[in-house]
């Protein structure tokens, strides 16, 4: 075999075209040679022009049954909470049905082929109807027809504003108030806003009269250009620490409990997560804390921001009864504790903290700390009472229709069945609407909280059409034969 070194002299040398370095060749050798600006240029990535992490995909509701059972069990109580709180507001704690005509729209029934009457009728225990007295011995009618409060539902008030009268009571609802303006950096809150959370605060209707002159050394009632407004005293109290954290600790006892080697995301049971999505609440709970009382810099980052957020979030449902609000009643304080505009979108984003359920007329957001696993609160408020008297009071008030029914006559307004709110949402007959802004904002209760207004409101809840009025005849009639109409009463004519 003959070495190839040998052999090569006696090949023809052919001739190479140079090559570029940085200028890729073509395929045919006839074509014409790329431009310019087909060249490959390498520069070297710098650190700010690197990718980042990989945006969050959206992240998915996952139901947690137990929280969504609290929230059906509030939702029952709506329309009847609604009615308390309009008829408390009176002096005398009723109201003529032709002045609660005007009301639909607050009590969730602004559709006409809804009758008020049988709504009323439906809690016995809570509401009842009387003829009011007039100069005219007047046969029962819509315009001469009121609804009152039964004695159970009067004690029921009372006890709650006994409660809330006490010194302990008093200085504790003062201290959430006094905690709503510290987180707000004008430190006033207009008091047609304040009162969409109120009665989830525990807070009277009257809180302005009652609870705001006691306490002149942390807050004071002022005029401002948008309407009245609490405003923090001057010069302002220190600002307390946040709230402690409601779940207790476990002791460390056992295996499990002891420090952990890796970065731990408590996740309520059943709820698993994406990678993504666990890897940014991870890197999200390791930012430094953040306290809900001290605004951050201008130059805080959007991660911060969210923190701060959190914890103002968090800070509230804490302070409710219940540990729950809705939604709705968060979106109003966005501009006064500078909540992102997409608050709902960042509740859902932060499930180990917060639960947003779906379930009743509108969302309600849960505070998770402050539940266990079967959805029982582990920390209960003195003010919780009055939900259970209601609830027993509701119950109360179905037997005493199906001991009606069982009697000489059947009411067409009852049903064997759970007769709640749930299922007239669900047939369409109760809408969406605001919990206790229309009170100041539709004119229907002055801002003393003791007038009916007799103008205000849209022309669409005023106007009441001749069918609406005998559908409304039709059940007064009904009524009175049923014998469910008390024909005296020691009230003066309101």
């Amino acid at each position: 075999m003959v070495a190839l070194s040998s052999i090569s002299p006696l090949l023809p040398a052919h001739q190479l075209a140079p090559v570029h370095p940085r200028r890729l060749l073509p395929t045919n050798p006839t074509a014409k040679p790329l431009p310019l600006s087909h060249v490959v240029r390498c520069a070297a990535t710098t650190e700010a022009e690197r990718p980042g992490p990989p945006p969050l995909p959206p992240p998915r509701l996952v139901r947690c049954p137990a929280l969504d059972r609290q929230a059906a069990r509030a939702s029952r109580l709506r329309f009847a909470r609604k009615l308390l709180t309009l008829l408390l507001s009176k002096p005398r704690h009723f109201l003529p049905l032709r002045v609660l005509h005007r009301c639909r729209r607050f009590l969730g029934l602004p559709r006409r082929r809804r009758p008020l009457i049988p709504m009323v009728l439906r809690y016995p225990a809570l509401f009842r109807l009387f003829q009011a007295p007039t100069s005219l011995p007047l046969s029962p009618s819509l315009s001469t027809l009121a609804v009152g409060l039964t004695p159970a539902a009067e004690a029921l008030a009372a006890d709650l504003a006994a409660l809330r009268a006490t010194s302990a009571g008093a200085d504790a609802l003062a201290d959430k108030v006094h905690r709503l303006l510290l987180m707000t950096p004008r430190r006033s809150i207009p008091v047609n806003r304040l009162v969409h959370i109120a009665p989830d605060l525990g807070l009277a209707m009257d809180f302005r009269a009652t609870l705001c002159p006691r306490h002149p050394d942390l807050f004071a009632l002022v005029n401002t250009s948008y309407g009245h407004a609490l405003q923090l005293a001057d010069p302002p109290p220190p600002p307390p620490p946040p709230l402690p954290p409601l779940r207790p600790a476990a002791p460390p006892d056992r295996l499990i409990d002891r420090p952990r080697r890796f970065p731990h995301l408590p996740l309520r049971r059943g709820l698993n997560l994406r990678r993504a999505h666990r890897d940014y609440l991870l890197r999200f709970h390791s930012l430094p804390e953040v306290s809900p009382f001290e605004p951050l810099d201008q130059g805080a980052t959007l991660e911060m921001l969210e923190r701060r957020a959190c914890a103002v979030v968090r800070e509230v449902l804490a302070m409710t009864v219940e540990k729950r609000t809705l939604v709705d009643n968060l979106t109003h304080f966005r501009k006064d504790f500078g909540l992102p505009n997409r608050l709902r979108a960042l509740l859902v984003r932060h499930p180990e903290l917060f639960y947003v359920s779906v379930n009743g007329v509108r969302h309600s957001v849960f505070l998770l700390e402050a539940f266990d696993d079967d959805g029982r609160l582990l920390v209960e408020d003195e003010l919780l009472v009055g939900r259970d008297r209601l609830e027993e009071l509701v119950r109360e008030g179905k037997r005493m229709r199906r001991a009606r029914k069982k009697g000489v006559l059947k009411f067409d307004g009852d049903s064997d069945e759970d007769e709640d709110d749930s299922e007239a949402v669900e047939d369409g007959l109760l809408d969406v609407d605001d919990e206790f802004g229309d009170l100041f904002e539709d004119g229907i209760i002055g801002d003393d909280w003791e007038q009916v207004g007799d103008e205000g409101g849209s022309e669409v809840d005023e106007e009441h059409d001749a069918e609406s009025d005998a559908m409304e005849e039709f059940w007064v009639k009904k009524a009175v034969a049923e014998g469910l109409v008390n024909s005296s009463n020691d009230q003066d004519v309101w």
